[in-house]
This record gives structure tokens, C-alpha cells and sequence, in this order.
């Protein structure tokens, strides 16, 4: 079972950028553990805080057939293109956010990729993308 972790904008900067909403750990730090916890999967992982990479990757995973636990940071409220991505490929995604994205500002309340996607993830800091792990294990096992 293959899946990418795909995280959008600024998110590079998780562990230092308000450790109060995102935590302190790293994805560097983080990954190898969500490896280590699910031996049975192939985890990629990739980040970029341009929109057109992000597409590029959602499409790639399309063409390779592997599951997307997407963080589109703030491109998740303003994305046109991003939604169209995701729902131009057959492979499942996943919409995950670390924060609750429901209880911050108004302009975080809307979410245009979470139509397109299979479900969404909220509000557990990096503990969101383990639970993203588990859904898409089952939704792939449905397959």
C-alpha cells in the first residue's frame, strides 16, 4: 500500500511556527516514526509552498496509484485548482489539517479541496496524519 504526505504551504516551518497551533516536532522528526508505526506501507513525503507542485504531485500520485494525505495549508481555502486535481485523479484523499480548522478565523472555516476529497481530518497537531494513515489503510483495503 502506497501513500504521499503531501503538505502545502509554510508547512515546512512546523516545530518552529507557532508551536502553540502546530506543536514543536518537525516532519523531519515525524516521519520516520509514522514509518516506523506502519512498516507496511510505502510513506512518501513531500512539502512545497508552491500551488502548481502540489498539483504536479497530486497528479503523479494519480498516475502511480498511491493514496494522498494532503495538507494544503492555506491553499485549502482558496484553491480552485488544487480541488480540481484531487478530483481528476483515482486514487483516495484525504484533507488533513493539524489545527481545527472550524474553531480559528472565519476565512479558515472554508475549505474548496474538501469537496473533492474522501474525508477530512482535524485538530490532532501531528497525530491528524496517523489517523489519515489508518483511513486511507482501510479505504485501500476496501479496494
Amino acid at each position: 500500500m502506497k501513500i504521499a504526505i503531501i503538505n502545502g504551504p509554510n508547512l515546512n516551518l512546523t516545530g518552529q511556527r507557532e508551536p502553540g497551533i502546530y506543536g514543536k516536532q518537525s516532519f523531519e522528526q515525524y516521519i520516520p516514526y509514522l514509518r516506523e508505526l506502519f512498516p507496511d506501507m510505502d510513506i512518501s513525503y513531500s512539502q512545497s509552498n508552491v500551488e502548481g507542485e502540489l498539483i504536479d504531485r497530486i497528479q503523479a500520485c494519480g498516475r502511480e496509484g498511491r493514496a494522498v494525505l494532503l495538507n494544503a495549508g492555506g491553499y485549502t481555502h482558496t484553491s480552485v485548482a488544487l480541488h480540481d486535481a484531487i478530483a481528476a485523479v483515482n486514487v483516495p484523499v484525504v484533507e488533513i489539517h493539524m489545527s481545527n480548522v472550524a474553531a480559528r478565523e472565519e476565512y479558515r472555516r472554508t475549505s474548496l479541496i474538501g469537496s473533492a476529497c474522501k474525508g477530512t481530518i482535524a485538530g490532532f497537531g501531528m497525530d491528524s496524519y496517523r489517523l489519515g494513515v489508518l483511513a486511507l489503510k482501510e479505504l485501500l483495503a476496501e479496494r
